[in-house]
């Protein structure tokens, strides 16, 4: 292990940090990006990976994995440094720069660090019925698509993560049913209507009442909640989709203002410690959406004006790519 030195530091490696990281590079700084996850692409890589991701300007469609891979490269042509599998216990900030140490030992120095962090580390709300099955069938994410090829498919849960896999293996899973314990959904309406258009049954106003199976999952019993009648469902994967509990973990020892989990920041990205930026879903302001897309412009927003600190002698605007400068 050994201490690392850089114009700037991002921590966090999902699509915001990887976007700061190749703008960081453009503008021709020197880059250390830490993440706790083996690989990068954070809350992609590591909860939908082969989910279709729609709101990316000029993409139509793309699959999460493909997005990281293209972040990737994007940034490979400045060669940033990858920290991963590293956790920052403790970030020291003043006038002069920021240190940070990981749980490692190792120590990065930084003129400017943005934390892109996304949500944190995340721990998947159980089901209250079937817990058990864990891993024998019933699983929280889906990374692998073909895994649950020609198989029966039962989805518990009423938001986006759960119409986005529906809709993911309508062509490959042999059925899909969505089961959720009301008869409004949090999922965008297109997407609703989109799922239910494919032939994904929709339960509603329900709840899985009993798992049932040998050594895997084999059907789930549906109760209704409007007349207690129960059905059961064939099933040979159990998608427990009802959402996760965020943790940001040491973030919130390090003096930063927060907000419900979140870290505020003003139009600039800038946090209350000096020479720290925040961009991505871990950033709060009034009326931020949570979308990848917001999170891109909130990454080449934090870069821009951490310029000048990183170097006086550069202005916030960094003029426009297609010159082919960046001063």
């Amino acid at each position: 292990m050994s201490d690392h030195n850089a114009d700037l530091a991002i921590i966090g490696a999902g699509p915001a940090g990887l976007f700061a990281a190749y703008y960081a590079g453009f503008r021709g700084f020197s880059v250390v990006v830490i993440d706790v996850l083996p690989e990068l692409g954070g809350q992609v890589t590591a909860m939908y990976p082969e989910k279709e991701i729609f709101d990316i300007a000029g993409i139509p469609a793309i699959r999460g994995r493909d997005l990281v891979s293209n972040l990737a490269q994007q940034a490979a042509a400045y060669s940033p440094t990858y920290l991963l599998e590293r956790k920052v216990m403790d970030l020291q900030s003043d006038s002069e720069g920021v240190t940070l140490t990981c749980d490692t030992g190792e120590v990065v120095r930084a003129k400017a660090v943005i934390i892109a962090g996304g949500i944190g580390s995340f721990t998947p709300r159980p089901l209250p019925t079937g817990g058990e099955w864990a891993g024998k069938g019933m699983v929280y994410f889906v990374p692998s698509l073909q895994e649950h090829a020609g198989k029966d498919v039962v989805i518990v849960g009423g938001g986006d993560s759960a119409f986005d896999w529906a809709w993911s293996l309508r062509d490959i899973a042999k059925s899909i049913a969505i089961v959720h314990r009301r008869d409004a959904f949090r999922a965008h309406a297109s997407t609703v209507d989109m799922v239910r258009d494919a032939g994904v049954r929709l339960i509603v106003n329900a709840e899985v009442s009993a798992v049932d199976g040998d050594e895997l999952v084999r059907s789930v019993t549906v109760r209704s909640k409007v007349d207690g009648v129960e059905e059961a469902l064939p099933c040979d994967t159990l998608v427990a989709a009802l959402g996760f509990v965020a943790n940001i973990g040491p973030v919130a020892d390090w003096g930063l203002e927060l907000e419900k989990r979140h870290i505020k920041v003003n139009t600039a990205m800038f946090t209350n410690l000096p020479r720290v930026l925040a961009c991505g879903d871990i950033a709060a302001y009034e009326g931020r959406v949570p979308l990848i897309a917001v999170g891109f412009g909130e990454a080449a927003t934090a870069v821009n004006n951490a310029a000048p600190l990183i170097d006086p002698n550069f202005g916030v605007f960094p003029g426009h790519s297609s010159g082919g400068s960046a001063e």
